[in-house]
């Protein structure tokens, strides 16, 4: 369940960088209610998942496996390039994320 707990916050962190980037520095309202209730709601899923992770694994694969979603939700949806830094990046990430998992940190 910690896992479903840890995907669902995921899901909602990258909805807080989506409507932040929106917000325009929360001068847009509407987009404003939409990063702050997602952050509630990814810092709850987060609490769930933090009850059976270590606070550093899950911390660290939460924002990991997020950041990783929006720079590919960057590349696929609004155009952005992934040169080949930021896939690097994505990899060292990936295999960070992996090597946490194999520790039987979770």
């Amino acid at each position: 369940m910690q896992w479903l707990h840890l995907a669902v916050a995921v899901v909602f962190e990258i909805a807080v960088a989506l409507a932040a980037g929106k917000a325009e520095g929360f001068r847009n309202r509407p987009w404003t209610v939409a990063t702050l209730i997602s952050g509630a709601v990814a810092t709850f899923f987060l609490s769930k998942a933090l009850l059976t992770f270590d606070v550093g694994v899950g911390y660290a694969l939460w924002t990991s496996v997020a950041g990783v979603g929006i720079t590919l939700l960057g590349v696929l949806v609004f155009g952005q390039r992934l040169n080949w830094r930021k896939a690097l990046g994505i990899a060292v990430i990936i295999t960070g994320v992996v090597g946490l998992q194999l520790s039987g940190a979770a």
